[in-house]
């Protein structure tokens, strides 16, 4: 086997008898591998230290390391420091056991085989795969139910099929572990898990294998019903996260999924992007400023539109439009052809912006006089999720959503009717957006029934229950529009009144 192998035994109450039974199970053939095996040892464990080191001088077919931590890291902050060590020095896989003796460190070959064999992140050796297992008689029976029924509802929840989160027997792919924040997890016993939710909000699909165990230690009921709630309570805080009502460092994983839902078209039910499409006319011409992934300039090109998209970073939808630029939209005099075009879109752009005011005002000056409807969408920071956040003292941003990461600025009906008329816009049409609840569970019966009882609310509370706000505003003429038209009336006409010469190129 070429891949270089870090096998980590690790546990937070180590003992000599259990290391070395635990190293006399390994087979030989592991010893021909590159590999490394590394006991952790916490600073409680001092003075077995020495004992422990003296005793596995005699295992001198394989290359066994004891890394002595002068602080008491606890059972996940061990593993971060195996994780850390893996990384530095440049090995493939991270082989971790529990050092509790309930695994059997005779199957090391048959996980790490899957690895080698496939390009999966991680392998989990699952003590509930194999339905003739004894696993049943391995463990008190409070036990086994206790993780089959914390297992049930953690995939329930966060929508994964793993026939067991709680295993102490896994392998993962270097790479993979350096793609996650798993430095951020806690150093408690629900790191296992924790590992497991950013390795599946990264994306990565994880294998099982069943294993066999051994009877391991047991601990008090107590022990055990805590945790079990603090791995449900976990799996809630994740989904609390993906939809970003509250927000965990450490599942910021930077993951696709997430990506994927910021560009999705939200289409086909009440939400900003359809109320916009069902605004412009056919065969219109449009301006798509912030265009994203132009899905909805898509859309709009269906209708027969001529769309040019605009934004800070060039389109990974740009084959998608007639026309792109990429432009500094903080710069206060971009040059933006708003009087070329029939429709503007702002959909969720001026809460990314440093200066949204003189943004929009910026626009109005661009339209030199014309009318074009601006179309503007806007999270709406009164909803009342964010609202009950505030009661108990909570202000989180997210991923995505209202209180997305990336926004710089914060609105309500009020402000942003405000920033609009200040810049001497008259607005249209102003209504809010319900939650776009198919993109975020899926487009089923509850979303639908969830959509219908937002809208209902909006009737009643729109400043409380829109999720966005959506708008629809002119220009109107700017001093210098006035003048030049006036200018432009006065020689139309062959008056002899004198005037100031308008000097403006465009006369």
């Amino acid at each position: 086997m070429k891949e270089k192998i870090l096998i980590c035994l690790y546990t937070v109450n180590i003992n000599e008898k259990l290391v070395l039974d635990i190293l006399g199970k390994i087979k030989k053939p592991v010893a021909s591998w590159d590999h490394e095996i590394l006991i952790l040892i916490n600073s409680s464990g001092e003075s077995i230290a020495k004992t422990v080191d003296d005793s596995i001088k005699n295992l001198k077919s394989f290359n066994v390391k004891i890394l002595f931590n002068l602080q008491n890291l606890g059972y996940g902050g061990n593993q971060k420091l195996a994780f850390y060590y893996a990384i530095k020095h440049g090995f493939d896989f991270v082989l971790v056991l529990a050092g509790s003796g309930q695994y059997a460190p005779e199957q090391f070959e048959e996980l790490v085989s899957v690895l080698v064999k496939t390009d999966a992140p991680a392998v989990v050796g699952s003590r509930f795969l194999n339905k003739n297992s004894n696993v049943k008689n391995q463990m008190p029976i409070y036990k086994y139910f206790g993780i089959k029924a914390i297992t049930f509802f953690q995939n329930l929840i966060l929508g994964t099929k793993l026939s067991e989160f709680h295993s102490g027997f896994r392998v993962y792919r270097v790479k993979a572990l350096e793609e996650i924040p798993y430095a951020f997890n806690s150093n408690g016993r629900q790191f296992d898990t924790e590992v497991l939710i950013q390795l599946k909000l990264r994306g990565f699909n994880i294998q099982e294998i069943p294993v066999y165990s051994y009877k391991g230690e047991a601990h008090a009921i107590s022990d055990y019903i805590q945790y079990g709630l603090d791995g449900m309570w976990l799996a809630v805080k994740t989904r609390l996260h993906q939809m970003s009502i509250s927000y965990e460092r450490k599942f910021d994983t930077g993951n696709v999924s997430s990506d994927i839902y910021k560009v999705e078209l939200k289409m086909g039910y009440p939400s900003s992007h359809q109320f916009a499409m069902d605004e412009v006319s056919d065969n219109s011409r449009v301006l798509d400023i912030g265009c994203g992934n132009a899905l909805v300039s898509a859309e709009l090109k269906k209708g027969g539109c001529w769309v040019e998209g605009i934004d800070f970073e060039v389109s990974k939808g740009a084959d998608r439009l007639d026309k792109f630029t990429r432009l500094n939209l903080n710069n206060s005099d971009a040059e933006i052809p708003v009087y070329d075009f029939d429709y503007v879109l702002l959909m969720d752009i001026l809460e990314h912006l440093d200066e949204p005011e003189q943004f929009v005002y910026n626009l109005r000056v661009r339209a030199r006089g014309n009318s074009p409807k601006i179309i503007v969408s806007v999270p709406n920071i009164g909803f009342f999720s964010n609202r009950v956040q505030l009661l108990f003292g909570r202000f989180d941003y997210g991923i995505r959503g209202i209180m997305y990461l990336g926004h710089k600025r914060l609105f309500t009906f009020n402000t942003i009717c405000k920033v609009l008329e200040q810049a001497e816009f008259k607005i249209l049409k102003c209504k809010g957006v319900p939650a776009p609840f198919p993109a975020a569970i899926g487009d089923n019966w509850t979303s639908r029934l969830l959509l219908a009882i937002n809208q209902g609310l909006i009737k009643i509370l729109p400043r409380l229950f829109s999720y966005q706000i959506f708008l629809i505003a002119v220009p109107l003429p700017t001093l210098d529009d006035l003048l030049r038209s006036s200018v432009k009336t006065m020689k139309q006409s062959g008056g002899k009144i004198e005037v100031i010469e308008n000097k403006n190129k465009d006369d």
